[in-house]
């Protein structure tokens, strides 16, 4: 029994009939990842991002902890930016369980280990899977009811495996499992994470409630360690948890995180001499959106201007670590928004347009292949998912946390820059989700004509 007062119950997409109509969408997803990962993407350089989380995993497995070391001659090489942990130690984990992993090697590997690609092709099944959920609570009967309409239970189910066969074919979900980046990962664990806050939220028992808060917290934490950005994740849950006097609530929440952060963090303050939440990478990333140079999308590579600004801090500042260059960073970009806040304020109105529309100028460093895939894909889901959006408003049980955790990733791309990477791993299945959830809504309208002819 529900206590007094609980949202109807959602069944997770994998349940009754659906169940194979799941798997199905899982195993496509699955096989479309390996032709990608392991017919077509084979042999390609690695971006700087690669090569580093790579040069990590090579030490971790190798007992010489997270350091940047090159194997080759034992030194730290050239400048390094101050990345989060657990990526690495993911990484590091694959090449331990596999046998002659190319991660352990002499040498660094030239392109993404075939390894790397099947694990992540299959944490890619499980990211179909969370769609999917997601799609079935936010087209449960809740939503059903509001639209004026009592759907029938297989309803809901509908929209869950129509958004796991989505996301299953959905090019850039497809494709980043292919690289040797932290998106993968992030997008599973974020995902998961606001999935069990969201339970979390739902009126039950305090035993439950505080449960599920704690555990929903502990996978937000291990989300930190991956990408730090949600963060922003962390503070709305905790606005949510003032707002609505559930203070014991928002404890368990925090106190799960800290208890996963903390000794990174104490780590980082051992190490380091200073403060270092989870990585030093926020500054040059914030100085990258909000400087003078800034364009309003793109990282320093779609902006050879803006590259050379970045080498001449850095060069001014002798031979500071990559933890003092944080705060170097941050100071430089507040000083430009300072000296000039009105064109602070379009750059700002610049990348509000470029979270939503993907044109902007790091998209000229691709192949049009790859940006007529990209951009068509999240074309053709926006105005479903605007609709299904739509169809769900004003839901009796809304799923607070999703909409929690996606309004913290548009945040993430205004206060530091809007790139493809930053927009996959949670705006992308977020727009899958709503987009499904038309689907119950589309099978009924039919159903109703049917029935008046």
């Amino acid at each position: 029994m529900r206590a007094p007062g609980a949202g109807p119950t959602t069944a997770p997409p994998g349940s009754n009939r659906t169940g194979w109509w799941l798997a199905a969408a899982v195993l496509l997803g699955f096989v479309l990842r390996l032709v990608f990962g392991l017919a077509y993407w084979v042999d390609k350089p690695l971006t700087l991002d690669e090569q580093e989380y790579l040069l990590l995993a090579h030490n971790l497995a190798h007992g010489r902890g997270f350091s940047y070391a090159s194997p080759e001659s034992g030194r730290v090489e050239g400048r390094h930016v101050g990345r989060a942990p657990l990526y690495p130690l993911w990484l590091a984990g694959i090449s331990v369980a596999v046998p002659g992993s190319a991660i352990r090697g002499d040498r660094l590997p030239a392109s993404v280990p075939t390894e790397v690609k099947v694990v992540q092709a299959l944490l890619g099944c499980a990211l179909i899977w969370l769609v999917g959920w997601w799609a079935t609570r936010v087209a449960g009967p809740g939503a059903a009811a509001v639209a004026g309409r009592q759907l029938a239970g297989r309803h809901p189910a509908v929209a869950g495996v129509a958004a796991a066969f989505l996301a299953a074919v959905y090019p850039p979900l497809v494709w980043i499992g292919s690289y040797a980046l932290s998106e993968s990962l992030y997008a599973v664990l974020a995902l998961l994470a606001a999935l069990v806050i969201d339970r979390a939220m739902t009126p039950t028992t305090a035993v439950r409630s505080y449960g599920l808060a704690l555990a929903g917290g502990l996978l937000t934490g291990l989300a930190a360690l991956a990408r730090p950005a949600i963060l922003l994740f962390l503070a709305l849950v905790a606005a949510w948890g003032l707002v609505r006097r559930r203070g014991w609530w928002l404890a368990a929440v925090l106190a799960g995180a800290m208890l996963v952060v903390f000794p990174w963090t104490a780590r980082n303050h051992a190490v380091y001499g200073r403060f270092v939440l989870v990585a030093s990478e926020g500054g040059v990333t914030f100085w990258t959106g909000n400087n003078r140079l800034a364009r309003g999308e793109g990282d320093l590579a779609a902006n050879l201007e803006m590259k050379r600004a970045a080498l001449e801090i850095e060069r001014a500042a002798g031979n500071a670590t990559p933890e003092a260059l944080e705060g170097i960073f941050y100071r430089a970009a507040l000083d430009d928004i300072r000296s000039d806040p009105v064109r602070w304020i379009d750059l700002l109105a610049r990348k509000a347009f470029y979270t939503m529309v993907p044109v902007g100028p790091s998209y000229t460093l691709h192949s049009t292949r790859f940006v007529v895939a990209s951009v068509a894909s999240y074309l053709l889901v926006l105005p479903f998912a605007v609709v299904g959006a739509w169809r769900a408003r004003g839901c009796t049980t809304p799923p607070v946390a999703l909409w929690l955790l996606a309004a913290a990733s548009v945040m993430v791309c205004l206060v530091f820059f809007p790139q493809e990477r930053f927009r996959i791993p949670v705006i992308d299945p977020v727009l899958i989700v709503y987009a499904a959830a038309c689907a119950p809504a589309m099978l009924t309208d039919r159903e109703g004509s049917a029935g008046r002819r």
